[in-house]
C-alpha cells in the first residue's frame, strides 16, 4: 500500500511538472510557428517622414533576423488615421504592423472629433524605435543666445513675440505651447503650411522663434544660419551634444519638461502575446545593432534602450494622458 501511493504521488509530480513545462513552453512555439510569410510594416505617412525613415532602416534587419521579407508600405491620409485604421482593422497575427510618429496615437484623439479607430484600444504596443528632439531654434541675428535671455527679452518686450509651425496640433506647435506655459510667456502662434516656408522666413529674421524636429532644422544650426538654444529632449542628443536640453538651462519651472517626438511599432488588438513578445525581442535586438544604430543616426534619429512590450505600453498611456491636458484648453479640435 505505501508503495503504491508513493508511486500514485510519483506520477502526480511528474504530471504536474509535464502540464507546467507545456504551459511555459506554449508561448515559444506560439512564436515560432511565427511569421509564416512576409510581414507588411504599414507607414501612416508619405516617404521621407521620420517614421518611414526608421521603417527603411529596421526594416533590412528585422528581415535578416526573423527569416521573412519586411516590406515597408506607405498609407498615408488624414493626419495618419488612413494607414492606422489600416493596421487596426488587419488580421491580429502579426504579419501587419505599424510604425508611426506619436501624433496618431497620443494627439489626434484629442483633436479630431471622430477617428475610424481607438488609439488606446485597437492596437498593441510592441516596441519603441526611435526619437526625435525638437530643437528651439532661432535667427543668427536674434540677439539672445540662452533660453534665460530669451525669457528676460520676451518679458521686456511682452507681445511682440511670435513663433512658427508647421500647423495647428502638430509637434511643432504644442511643444512651444508647453514652453509658454512653463514659463508664463505670451508668444503669438504663426501656423505655416510646412517646414520648409517657416525655415525661410526664420533664417530670413521674419519670425524670431520656432520649436522644429531636428531633422528638418539642425542642417540649418550647423551650417551657421540658426541658433540653437535649447532641445527639447529628455536628454541631449547624441547627434547634437552641444545643445542643452530644457532641463539644462536651470530654470525651476523647464526642470521637468521634455518632448520626444517618438517612433514605435504597434500590431492590432488581438496579436498573440507570444508574437508580441518575439516581435519585441527580435526588434530590440535590432536597435541595439550598431550598424542599425549608424544608419539612424545618419537620419537624425536618435535610437532608444530595448524595452518591454509592458513599458512602452504604460509610456504610451502616459503621453496619451499628457498630450491631452496639453491640447484640450487649446481647443484645436477639427472635423
Amino acid at each position: 500500500m505505501i508503495s503504491r501511493r508513493k508511486s500514485l504521488q510519483w506520477l502526480t509530480a511528474v504530471s504536474a511538472i509535464a502540464g507546467l513545462t507545456a504551459l511555459v513552453a506554449a508561448p515559444s512555439a506560439n512564436a515560432q510557428a511565427f511569421p509564416t510569410k512576409p510581414v507588411r510594416l504599414v507607414v501612416p505617412f508619405p516617404p521621407g517622414n521620420a517614421s518611414d525613415v526608421a521603417a527603411r532602416v529596421l526594416a533590412d534587419k528585422l528581415a535578416q533576423r526573423i527569416g521573412q521579407p519586411v516590406i515597408v508600405e506607405n498609407k498615408a491620409g488624414a493626419a495618419g488615421a488612413l494607414g492606422a485604421e489600416f493596421v487596426a482593422k488587419a488580421a491580429p497575427d502579426g504579419h501587419t504592423l505599424m510604425i508611426t510618429s506619436l501624433s496618431p496615437i497620443v494627439i489626434s484623439p484629442h483633436i479630431a472629433k471622430t477617428l475610424p479607430y481607438d488609439a488606446l484600444k485597437d492596437f498593441v504596443p510592441v516596441a519603441r524605435v526611435g526619437y526625435t528632439g525638437m530643437i528651439l531654434v532661432v535667427p543668427t541675428s536674434f540677439p539672445v543666445n540662452t533660453v534665460p535671455e530669451l525669457i528676460a527679452y520676451a518679458k521686456n518686450n511682452p507681445g511682440k513675440l511670435s513663433y512658427a509651425s508647421v500647423g495647428a496640433g502638430t509637434l511643432s506647435m504644442l511643444t512651444m505651447e508647453v514652453f509658454k506655459k512653463s514659463t508664463q510667456l505670451d508668444i503669438l502662434h504663426v501656423p505655416y503650411k510646412g517646414s520648409a516656408q517657416a525655415m525661410t522666413d526664420l533664417i530670413g529674421g521674419t519670425i524670431p522663434l520656432m520649436f522644429d524636429g531636428m531633422t528638418s532644422s539642425y542642417s540649418h544650426v550647423k551650417a551657421g544660419k540658426l541658433k540653437a538654444l535649447a532641445i527639447s529632449a529628455g536628454k541631449r542628443s547624441e547627434l547634437a551634444p552641444e545643445i542643452p536640453t530644457l532641463r539644462d538651462t536651470g530654470i525651476s519651472s523647464l526642470l521637468d519638461v521634455s518632448v520626444d517626438g517618438w517612433t514605435g511599432i504597434f500590431a492590432p488588438t488581438g496579436t498573440s502575446p507570444a508574437v508580441v513578445a518575439y516581435l519585441n525581442q527580435e526588434i530590440n535586438k535590432v536597435i541595439e545593432d550598431a550598424d542599425f544604430k549608424r544608419r539612424a543616426n545618419a537620419q537624425s534619429l536618435d535610437v532608444y534602450a530595448p524595452a518591454t512590450p509592458a513599458q512602452f505600453q504604460e509610456y504610451v498611456r502616459s503621453e496619451h494622458t499628457r498630450w491631452g491636458n496639453v491640447i484640450r484648453p487649446l481647443k484645436l479640435e477639427s472635423n
